[in-house]
């Protein structure tokens, strides 16, 4: 019984050890998600950081910030769950498919 706790820990260290790196190389991968036929393009990392918002200057009207505001939000929630769905990808590549309890990455 012991052997198995043994290997049980031991693979537990390796997972650690390949999370850690993931993690790593997710700040260095990025996303791009654009709202508005491209006039709004966020790019974040694979963190889920915001990295850059560009905006065309043709959007930008004082007579119209709401639209601006909307193109702005749906960009970066589009660009949030891209870095996501990059994360989640890359997890699975350790995991073999497993899922994680939330938090765990």
């Amino acid at each position: 019984m012991s052997k198995k706790l043994g290997d049980i820990m031991r693979q537990a260290q390796k997972l650690q050890t390949q999370m850690k790196k993931i993690q790593d190389e997710l700040g260095e991968k990025t996303v791009e998600a654009s709202a508005g036929g491209g006039m709004v393009t966020v790019v974040a990392n694979g963190k889920q950081d915001i990295i850059s918002i560009k905006i065309d200057p043709e959007v930008v009207s004082k007579d119209d910030v709401e639209m601006l505001e909307d193109l702005i939000v749906a960009a970066v929630n589009e660009s949030r769950k891209r870095a996501q769905e990059l994360m989640m990808g890359e997890m699975a590549k350790v995991t073999g498919g497993m899922g994680l309890p939330p938090g765990m990455f």
